[in-house]
């Protein structure tokens, strides 16, 4: 909440804070079977950002695609990533100088 608060004063993008938050990077590449030929498969490509390892905005979209859309799902492919995450920090050999 205190986040949201400094967020929106500082003008802070939504997304910026979800990843403060925990939040990462999540896509799904839905597979699903076409409605007028159920032989057909059909890919649709779905993400935003979402909570691992529970996936609720996932959760809730798979849960509104099989409760309003009449394509039954054939199989759901997910990646995540966190975009902010800590230094990677190498160690170096030498020291090149110029001039």
């Amino acid at each position: 909440m205190a986040l949201r608060r400094a967020a929106s004063a500082e003008g802070v993008s939504s997304d910026f804070v979800k990843q403060l938050a925990g939040y990462g990077l999540t896509t799904a590449e839905i597979l699903y079977r076409r409605p007028d030929h159920r032989w057909l498969l059909q890919s649709y490509v779905w993400q935003n950002y979402d909570l691992f390892p529970n996936f609720p905005a996932l959760t809730d979209f798979l849960a509104f695609w099989q409760a309003k859309l009449e394509g039954p799902l054939f199989s759901v492919t997910v990646a995540h990533s966190k975009l902010i995450k800590p230094a990677e920090l190498k160690a170096v050999d030498g020291v090149f100088q110029l001039h």
